[in-house]
């Protein structure tokens, strides 16, 4: 039986995927797995906790059942034990869902990620078969709230329900209500992960122990360090260098968040952002430029910050 006490502390980024061009592979797109690895060893060098493979930054859901699989190989090889490796297990139903964590678990992952069921408005029945089901693998479960995708909401008397399987030891809290926190942790024993990157500061302070991020693809060693400022309780140098990063963050709570945070990555020039694969089409001219301004105002500020700090 899981116990209650996986360490999640820290940076644990929901990792994009490279691609490279390929006339043979499913929208001309084949998966670059050195890339990807070399992105995960990136990551990891720049103090993130682990990485999230195979969510929806990482596309999974256009990939095929043999390149969800690699992805997660990679992952594992990637991180090389320097952290943890927390693998998106999502599906249609509680079976698909449960071959994705037994999947990850012989590939060497630390835990899964797990949404409801998707494509279909479960209650709240049927969401807590759904964990049941998945727990039987027995790997740490961070059940995922977006009730934007898949509408359903995991409100806080849900989570305490959920909260009940063992296997169940976190929540990713995207609904970008901070409030949520206190009544989570009034209501059960579970760790609050923060999962929209422009209200990370806001749940730190209330109460969040983690941060499932997604903009740390672009900028893994600023995250680290807001986070660690935050998790110190050094509040007055932890919100100055958030609102330094706000508006690049708020991207990840748009549609057009993997496209947005991939070209953030190529401006960024440490890591291949690179194309997305369909349905996800590329930004609009418009959306480009707001993504490339809002990117190089952050880059400018970081910069003017480290010089003061010099």
């Amino acid at each position: 039986m899981t116990e209650k006490n996986m360490d999640l502390g820290g940076v644990v980024v929901a990792t994009t995927l490279a691609f490279r061009e390929d006339a043979g592979a499913p929208a001309g797109l084949a998966v670059d797995y050195d890339k990807f690895g070399e992105h995960v060893d990136f990551l990891m060098s720049n103090g993130c906790r682990g990485v999230g493979p195979n969510g929806s930054l990482g596309e999974y859901s256009s990939l095929t059942d043999e390149e969800r699989r690699k992805v997660i190989q990679v992952a594992v090889e990637a991180v090389d034990g320097r952290g943890i490796v927390i693998a998106g297990v999502h599906g249609v139903g509680s079976h698909q869902a449960r071959k994705w964590a037994e999947v990850s678990q012989e590939d060497g992952a630390d835990g899964v990620l797990l949404l409801p069921p998707t494509l279909y408005r479960a209650n709240d029945a049927e969401v807590i078969a759904h964990y049941q089901e998945v727990a039987k693998v027995g790997l740490p479960i961070m059940a995922y709230n977006n009730p934007f995708d898949t509408r359903v909401d995991l409100v806080p008397s849900l989570i305490a329900k959920l909260a009940e399987i063992p296997e169940v030891v976190a929540i990713k809290e995207f609904s970008g209500d901070v409030r949520r926190v206190y009544e989570i942790k009034e209501q059960c024993d579970i760790d609050i992960i923060a999962g929209a990157d422009d209200v990370l500061f806001e749940l730190m302070v209330n109460g969040a122990v983690g941060w499932f991020a997604g903009y740390p693809n672009a900028f893994p060693k600023e995250a680290v360090e807001l986070y660690n400022l935050c998790a110190e309780g050094m509040w007055h140098e932890a919100k100055a260098l958030y609102e330094q990063l706000v508006a690049v963050f708020r991207w990840d709570s748009r549609t057009e968040f993997v496209q947005a945070i991939k070209l953030s990555m190529d401006i960024c020039g440490n890591s291949y952002g690179g194309p997305t694969r369909p349905p996800r089409g590329p930004l609009s001219a418009e959306q480009h430029a707001q993504v490339t301004a809002d990117t190089e105002r952050a880059l400018a500020a970081i910069a003017a910050r480290q010089a003061v700090l010099a």
